[in-house]
C-alpha cells in the first residue's frame, strides 16, 4: 500500500524546521521519542551532522516510521562497472582543456542507479572533502530496489527527462530546469516519468549545501529561500523481497529487505531532500559595463575551511538581459585557481559557438586558459551592443578547489571531443604594435 499526502505536495523554505505527518496524530507534542508512538509507529533520528554542532550548523529530523532502519539482511559488496569514487588517482590528470559529448542513452533495461557514469572528482568520501561528478543515464524506473549514500549529499541535475523520487520523506517530481538535493543517508528510488532520462549529478563529500552569503547584494537576490521545496510526508506500506543499495567508502553494498524503506508516516526537522525550479533564480548583472565574475550566479555552495573559497560551488547560467556597454558581453578569456566543470541542460551557451552539446560537459582545471571560442569572440567584439535578451539557455558549473581528476574512463570513451583545443586556434594576431 503506498500512502501519500493528497492536502499538499511540498513545504517552502531552505533550511526550515518541517513537520509533516501523512496519517492524524503521528507527530507526538511536546517530546520527540515517547514510550509508544502513535499508529504502532517506531521513532527513529537521521543526523546530517555531529550532535554537538553549534545549534545554527545542527541538522537532523526525527522519522516515525513502520519499521526501523536497522532492519535488513547483511550487505555485500556489489560491482558497478561505471560507478568510481575517491580518490581519483587511477590517472594522472593533465592541464589540458576536456570536452564531452553527451553520453548515449542505454538501449538495455538500465535504472538510475545502473546508469550512472563518474567523469571526474577530487577528495574521497574518507576525507570528507571533495566532490564526485556523474552522468545519468538511463531507461526505467527503479523497480523493487531503493538506495542511499552514506559518503555524501547528491546534488542532482536532470538534462532530459522527469524524475519522481521516491524519498523516505515523500516524493519529489523533477524535471529539466529543476535540481533536487538528497542529503547523505537518505533513502530513495527514482522512477521515470518519461521513455528514458538522462542529466547530471555532482556527489558532495564536504560541507552541506547551503545558499551563498549576499554580502554587499544585500538582502534580496539570488536563489530565495522561499522557492526551496521540501516534500511532505507519504509512505509506502509493501512487503516482498526487496533490494536495499548504498554507497559507502567508496563501493556499492547491497543488501536484501524485506519490506519498502520508504515508510516514513511522519518527520519533523531540518535534514531532508529538497527542489528548486532554477527559473525562479533571481539574476543579478552587470548595468553599466564589464562581465561579471560567474560567481554572481552562485545557486548553492559548499563551504570549506577558507573563507570564500567554496569545496563546490553550484553555478547557473540562465536567461537573462545583457545590457553592458562598451563590454565584451560573453565570459572574457581567463584562467582561475578553481576548476570548473560546465554542463548544459538546454539551449546554446553564450561562450562557445558550437561543440558544446546539452547533456555534455567540459573540464576547466586550475589555471588551464579558457574563455569564447574564436568564432563567439569575433561576432561578439562586432556586435552592436543594445539590450540583448538571453533566452532559451540553461548552462551550469560545479567549481570547486580542489584539482578536477577525470577517470580513466571518461578519459578513454569515445565522447570525449578529441579536436576541443582548435575551437580556440582560428583566433586571429589583431595587434598593430
Amino acid at each position: 500500500m503506498t500512502a501519500p499526502n493528497t492536502t499538499r505536495r511540498y513545504q517552502s523554505g531552505f533550511g526550515n524546521e518541517f513537520a509533516t505527518e501523512a496519517l492524524p496524530g503521528v507527530l507526538p507534542i511536546g517530546q520527540n521519542s515517547p514510550q509508544k508512538v502513535a499508529h504502532g509507529l517506531y521513532a527513529e533520528q537521521i543526523s546530517g551532522s555531529a550532535f554537538t554542532a553549534p545549534r545554527s550548523e545542527n541538522k537532523r529530523s526525527w522519522l516515525y516510521r513502520i519499521r526501523p532502519a536497522a532492519m535488513h539482511q547483511a550487505f555485500v559488496e556489489k560491482a558497478h562497472a561505471t560507478l568510481m569514487s575517491g580518490p581519483f588517482d587511477a590517472v594522472a590528470p593533465s592541464p589540458n582543456q576536456l570536452r564531452w559529448n553527451p553520453f548515449p542513452l542505454p538501449d538495455v533495461p538500465t535504472d538510475f542507479i545502473d546508469g550512472l557514469i563518474t567523469i571526474a572528482g577530487n577528495g574521497s568520501p574518507d576525507s570528507q572533502c571533495g566532490i564526485a561528478i556523474h552522468v545519468y543515464a538511463a531507461n526505467r524506473s527503479m523497480h523493487d530496489r531503493f538506495f542511499y549514500n552514506a559518503d555524501g549529499e547528491l546534488l542532482l541535475v536532470p538534462q532530459q527527462g522527469g524524475l519522481s523520487l521516491r524519498t523516505e520523506m515523500g516524493v519529489l517530481d523533477i524535471a529539466p530546469g529543476d535540481i533536487a538535493v538528497i542529503p547523505r543517508g537518505v533513502r530513495f528510488a527514482v522512477d521515470l516519468t518519461e521513455d528514458s532520462a538522462r542529466g547530471y549529478v555532482c556527489e558532495n563529500y564536504g560541507a552541506m549545501l547551503r545558499l551563498p552569503d549576499l554580502g554587499p547584494i544585500g538582502a534580496n537576490g539570488l536563489a530565495n529561500p522561499r522557492d526551496f521545496e521540501t516534500p511532505v510526508a507519504a509512505y509506502e506500506d509493501r512487503e516482498g523481497r526487496f533490494e536495499l543499495l548504498a554507497k559507502f567508502a567508496g563501493k556499492l553494498w547491497s543488501a536484501e529487505i524485506g519490506h519498502s524503506p520508504l515508510d516514513v508516516v511522519g518527520w519533523h526537522g531540518n535534514y531532508a531532500p529538497y527542489k528548486y525550479k532554477l527559473a525562479h533564480f533571481n539574476v543579478i548583472n552587470s548595468v553599466s559595463f564589464d562581465h561579471a565574475d560567474p560567481s554572481i550566479f552562485t545557486v548553492l555552495t559548499s563551504p570549506s575551511a577558507t573563507a570564500g573559497t567554496a569545496n563546490m560551488d553550484f553555478v547557473i547560467f540562465p536567461p537573462r538581459w545583457m545590457v553592458a556597454e562598451h563590454t565584451f558581453r560573453p565570459p572574457w578569456f581567463h584562467r582561475n585557481v578553481m576548476s570548473e566543470y560546465m554542463g548544459l541542460v538546454y539551449g546554446e551557451y553564450d561562450a562557445k559557438a558550437e561543440g558544446f552539446l546539452p547533456g555534455g560537459g567540459s573540464l576547466h582545471n586550475c589555471m588551464s586558459g579558457h574563455g569564447p571560442d574564436a568564432t563567439t569572440f569575433e561576432a561578439a567584439s562586432t556586435a552592436a551592443l543594445s539590450p540583448q535578451k538571453l533566452d532559451k539557455t540553461m548552462a551550469f558549473m560545479f567549481e570547486t578547489r580542489l584539482l578536477i581528476r577525470p577517470t580513466l574512463l571518461a578519459l578513454n570513451s569515445p565522447q570525449l571531443q578529441q579536436d576541443y583545443l582548435q575551437c580556440w586556434h582560428g583566433l586571429k594576431k589583431h595587434f598593430k604594435g
